[in-house]
């Protein structure tokens, strides 16, 4: 048997006409799709295959279609009998994980993060909060510039993602005046991100109440295989941890290099990204070049995948 970890895209990696070759080429991944529009009382499955981009970029949007893509792909997957030992997802794509891992339901797990998209987009207003990406610098370096940035200029780590690539976020003139410390401190490049909030920040404390009792009410399950946490970058089945982690996720920084540092030393034969989109096997082959890799997302690198995987050792 070969020994896989999935891993699931977050925000950012939607496009339009994502899902559709799999909608039409699985009946399974349909009634998903259907269910799920159902569900949201709008139909998703629409904007996902004709936007407008716009439209389906909106936190509130992205986040379900991002999930209802990955955790369709996942039942093809199961379907054929094919399961991970271990899941983690980037920011929003753990919640993707948690469904692979059977924690949380496929449907109930769309409606939480259109929640969680919504008390993003509420938490702090849009165009004064960002987010900008810090290339060729040290987590210690970036650190050290960042320490004093607080009240109108406060600015966190907010994604960890691989050596040389860490994200920071906070208030829109914070962002901006750290990018310039941080050129000067020998970063290679400080690029701003597109995105509409301060996420993974402390600006997004105001969100975590709000999505905490709305969590409460959700049936989160203990997970069948360990889901490694973003805030933690370690395994965690047990139900209670994985709720009180998945709000501390909204205002804390996404471990994944040590996410995939953890799956190396787990000895995997591969990591296999489950979703639309090839941005996290590339911060595979940064973190451990050798790793082989899977973008699994239409019918034709499902059925390679698949072939892979069953194919006599």
């Amino acid at each position: 048997m070969k020994k896989v970890a999935f891993v699931f895209p977050g925000q950012g990696s939607q496009e339009v006409g994502m899902g559709k070759e799999m909608y039409e080429a699985y009946p399974a991944v349909k009634k998903l799709f259907d269910e799920a529009d159902d569900a949201l009382g709008y139909s998703l499955t629409k904007l996902m295959f004709e936007g407008p981009a716009e439209e389906l970029t909106k936190t509130e949007n992205a986040q379900p279609a991002l999930l209802l893509n990955s955790v369709a792909i996942n039942m093809v997957l199961k379907e054929e009998g094919i399961t991970p030992s271990m899941t983690a997802g980037h920011s929003l794509g753990e919640y993707s994980a948690l469904v692979s891992s059977g924690a949380l339901e496929p449907i109930e797990a769309v409606k939480l993060v259109n929640t969680r998209g919504k008390l993003m987009e509420e938490a702090y207003p849009t165009g004064k909060g960002t987010m900008a990406a810090v290339l060729g610098l040290s987590q210690e370096a970036i650190e050290e510039v960042i320490q004093d940035f607080d009240g109108e200029l406060a600015v966190d780590l907010a994604n960890i993602n691989c050596p040389g690539q860490i994200v920071i976020s906070g208030t829109k003139d914070g962002v901006e005046q750290a990018s310039q410390k941080l050129s000067e401190a020998g970063a290679k490049r400080v690029l701003p991100l597109n995105v509409s909030g301060p996420f993974h920040s402390r600006l997004m404390k105001p969100a975590s109440d709000d999505f905490a009792s709305y969590l409460s009410d959700v049936n989160v399950k203990d997970a069948g295989v360990p889901v490694y946490a973003n805030v933690t970058a370690s395994a965690v089945k047990e139900a209670g941890t994985i709720e009180k982690l998945l709000v501390e996720q909204l205002y804390s920084p996404v471990r994944f290099q040590q996410i995939l540092e953890a799956f190396v030393e787990e000895d995997v034969d591969a990591i296999v990204e489950i979703g639309h989109g090839k941005v996290l096997s590339g911060l595979v082959r940064k973190v451990k070049r050798r790793m082989k890799t899977f973008n699994v997302q239409d019918p034709d690198t499902t059925q390679a995948f698949i072939e892979w995987y069953k194919e006599e050792a």
